[in-house]
């Protein structure tokens, strides 16, 4: 049963008719008292659509009010929340006090419905479900990741996925696209890092010729490329605060318009977006909105670095040994306990990226005459990752400082080629800005 509370009797009957149309069995209040009544002695209700204003008055506060003692008698409970598209900060403070999502005024009938099933397919699915099957995923350590995919796959949920470069992200993914109801349509990859801000909107949105001096065709936008199935949204951290906004219109209200043309367009897609950032610091920061980071950030899939996942590396090291052979047509090779031993002491900065460009090139590079592969084939390919710190005490190294040993000394190795670095290092080359900026180098 869903709970609709809202002053105004005609946006109440609206709203009932339409939940009732789609089979929802539906319960009416038009104030704070009625509506606490209602989640006290009504077991049935499972989501509350609710109003954030209920007199004359606009700051929200009646409506973050319902909310908290909502969550006080039934803390389980499903709300989104309703606001008008000037008053989102208002739906912002509504998620900070455990709102599930919320919605514009006037809201649309199809986005409204698609948000109220995805929140309640969430809420009842089953915590037993198993692990994706078949997974190009390798690693014990993420079984829990995988059975979370699985879990939310099934639903229109928008996921992000954060963890550090090399990880996976793009990965998990394609595993949720898979296992969605969307399978069956395009997955179309995002790299918004590599999107400028004067383009985001002809990349996105598409674009009409002549509708700038560079346009002389028209040109389709990702979002329509994706239709019917999954856009992922990479690097979103890098985004710009201007063009934040503007994605920030299409997930809230799943419309846009090509540039060059005043025809309004709806979208039908499934948003995962993925950085390596820390976007809750950003937004303290100022330089992510808050607003897009509630709006993405439903479902939350935290990546763990590989130094966090040793326990994985000989499973991800043969099923690389392998890949390499078959790819290079060689005969299949195997490692050496000693190799494995020496492997799962490294940083590995760039993950398992970086984990998989060193086995690849110990593959290519070992004597042909052997098939097995020791810690000498590896070793010519690593700067060594002293034990101690450098500091004067000659503390030990936290992994900050094998970090930025390992960073200085593929710098100076490439004669300050911050490229060049960057891909020996398996990260990106604005990640590495990053890490010489955290590291004073």
């Amino acid at each position: 049963m869903i709970l609709v509370v809202d002053d105004d009797k005609n946006i109440r009957l609206s709203l009932k008719l339409i939940l009732e149309r789609n089979g929802y069995e539906v319960a009416l209040a038009g104030g704070l008292k009625e509506a606490v009544q209602i989640v006290r002695s009504m077991p049935a209700v499972e989501l509350v659509l609710m109003d954030m204003n209920y007199t004359r008055a606009t700051d929200g506060f009646e409506g973050l009010t319902l909310l908290k003692q909502i969550k006080v008698f039934r803390p389980e409970m499903l709300c989104i929340l309703m606001t008008a598209w000037g008053s989102i900060e208002l739906a912002v403070q509504g998620m900070r006090a455990g709102a599930f999502d919320f919605i514009t005024k006037p809201w649309d009938n199809g986005v409204l419905l698609d948000r109220i099933e995805t929140a309640i397919k969430i809420n009842n699915a089953s915590p037993a479900v198993q692990p994706i099957q078949g997974s190009p995923i390798v690693g014990t350590s993420l079984s829990g990741i995988l059975a979370t995919v699985a879990r939310i796959a099934p639903t229109n949920a928008p996921v992000l996925i954060t963890g550090e470069s090399g990880t996976g992200k793009e990965l998990i993914a394609e595993a949720i696209h898979r296992q969605s109801q969307r399978a069956n349509g395009p997955f179309v990859k995002v790299n918004l890092g590599g999107i400028s801000t004067s383009l985001f909107e002809s990349e996105m949105f598409g674009h009409k010729m002549g509708s700038f001096t560079d346009a002389k065709t028209d040109r389709i936008g990702r979002f329509e490329l994706a239709k019917g199935g999954t856009i992922f949204l990479d690097e979103i951290g890098e985004l710009s605060l201007a063009s934040q906004v503007k994605l920030l219109r299409v997930l809230q209200d799943q419309t846009y318009e090509v540039l060059g043309d005043s025809h309004t367009r709806r979208t039908d897609v499934r948003v995962v977006c993925a950085t390596n950032a820390d976007l809750q610091a950003m937004v303290e920061e100022h330089t992510f909105r808050e607003d897009l980071f509630y709006r993405i950030n439903l479902i939350n899939l935290r990546l763990p670095p590989l130094r966090e996942r040793r326990e994985d590396i000989p499973l991800l090291v043969n099923h690389f040994l392998r890949m390499a052979c078959e790819a290079n047509h060689l005969p299949l090779v195997t490692i050496s306990t000693e190799a494995i031993g020496c492997l799962q002491t490294l940083p590995f900065p760039g993950n398992i990226r970086e984990l998989k460009n060193l086995v690849e090139r110990a593959v290519l590079m070992h004597d042909p005459t052997s098939t097995l592969l020791t810690a000498a084939d590896f070793t010519p390919h690593l700067k060594p990752v002293p034990v101690s710190s450098g500091l004067p005490d000659g503390s030990p190294a936290t992994l900050d400082d094998m970090e930025r040993v390992a960073i200085a000394a593929s710098i100076a190795k490439h004669d300050g080629n911050l490229s060049l670095a960057a891909k020996e290092l398996g990260i990106s080359r604005g990640a590495l800005y990053r890490k010489i900026e955290k590291h004073g180098l």
